[in-house]
C-alpha cells in the first residue's frame, strides 16, 4: 500500500505539474498490467490488506460443537486413579476438552441458551477448578471433572442434532 502512495504522489508530480499546480485533469491510477494473472494477484493482495485487523492480533475460530464433543467422547474410555501418579494427563485432558467445548456452545450461532444445562455445568465446575490446573488439585475435583464429561454426554445424547 505503501508503495501505490508513493507512485500515485510521483504521478501525479507528473501530470498535474508538480504540487500545488492547478490541473483539471483527473489523478493518476496506477498502470495496469496486460497481463490478467499478475492483475488477478495484485487484487487479491489488496483484498487481504483491505480485510486485516488493523491491530494485528489473529483470534481463531471456535471449534464448532460437534467437534469439541467428539474430542471430549474420545476421553470416556479414559479413567485413572487419583493419587497413583496416572491422573495428570488425563484430567488435564478432560479439563481441556471441557473448555473447548464451552467456548464452542457459547460461540454457536444457536446462543448459549440453547446449551444452557451443559454451560452451567461446566460454570460450576470451572468455579471450582479457579486457575489451578495442578495435578493434586484437578485430582482433588476428580469426581467433579468425571461427572461433568459424563453428564454432557448424557445431554448430547439426548439433542443428537447438535454433534451429528
Amino acid at each position: 500500500m505503501l508503495m501505490a502512495a508513493a507512485l500515485v504522489s510521483c504521478t501525479q508530480g507528473e501530470t498535474d505539474g508538480g504540487l500545488g499546480a492547478a490541473s483539471s485533469a483527473p489523478p493518476a491510477t496506477a498502470p495496469q498490467s496486460p497481463d490478467p494473472v499478475e492483475n488477478a494477484d495484485a487484487a487479491e493482495r489488496a483484498a487481504a490488506e483491505a480485510t486485516e485487523d488493523p491491530t494485528g492480533r489473529v483470534e481463531p475460530e471456535p471449534e464448532a460443537v460437534r467437534d469439541a464433543f467428539a474430542t471430549l467422547q474420545a476421553t470416556l474410555d479414559e479413567t485413572c486413579t487419583p493419587g497413583a501418579g496416572d491422573c495428570a494427563y488425563f484430567l488435564g485432558r478432560v479439563t481441556q476438552e471441557l473448555t473447548e467445548l464451552d467456548e464452542a456452545m457459547r460461540a454457536d450461532g444457536r446462543g448459549p441458551g440453547h446449551f444452557k444445562k451443559p454451560l452451567a455445568d461446566m460454570k460450576v465446575l470451572f468455579g471450582k477448578l479457579g486457575e489451578d490446573r495442578s495435578t493434586a488439585h484437578l485430582e482433588k475435583h476428580f469426581s467433579e471433572i468425571v461427572g461433568t464429561r459424563d453428564g454432557i454426554n448424557t445431554w448430547m445424547q439426548d439433542h443428537p442434532d447438535d454433534y451429528r
